[in-house]
């Protein structure tokens, strides 16, 4: 299911953070008590049914107990055709597993994903940032859950 916010959402047990791409999608997962996250390789498939599929295969094969996302907003706030994306994505994924999802503004996360790991040429290092962006997307997310 898909939560509006982190009120219900589990507060222990590791999380999954995704940074859902086109083309790639970075996955981080997090230890039982949440004090620290790791980065995973990327999910790499076509776009459609077949990255949604990997995702939830990942997701059920993690041991988690929750979902986290990050979702595109603009710098303003709105969304962009990106958002709506990642929405219908996450909609996809909740008829593979039976876990909650929870949506988290991802604004500047690859720029802080790079700037964290040295990453000065962004298309050289595009691997690991999309798993190092999900890695701050989670962090962000468990700092929002804790302080709940």
């Amino acid at each position: 299911m898909i939560m509006p916010d982190f009120k219900d959402f589990p507060r222990a047990g590791r999380v999954i953070g995704i940074d859902w791409g086109a083309r790639r999608t970075g996955v981080a997962v997090s230890d039982e008590k949440r004090d620290f996250v790791f980065s995973r390789p990327v999910i790499v498939a076509g776009r459609g049914e077949d990255m949604v599929k990997k995702i939830a295969d990942c997701i059920n094969q993690s041991g988690v107990v929750g979902v986290v996302m990050g979702l595109p907003l603009r710098m303003d706030g709105s969304e962009s055709d990106t958002t709506k994306m990642v929405r219908d994505v996450a909609n996809k994924i909740v008829e593979y597993i039976d876990l909650p999802i929870c949506l988290i503004d991802e604004t500047l996360t690859s720029s802080a994903a790079a700037d964290e790991n040295g990453f000065h040429d962004k298309k050289s290092a595009k691997e690991k940032l999309d798993s190092e962006s999900a890695r701050v997307i989670l962090e962000n997310a468990i700092a929002v859950i804790k302080r709940l």
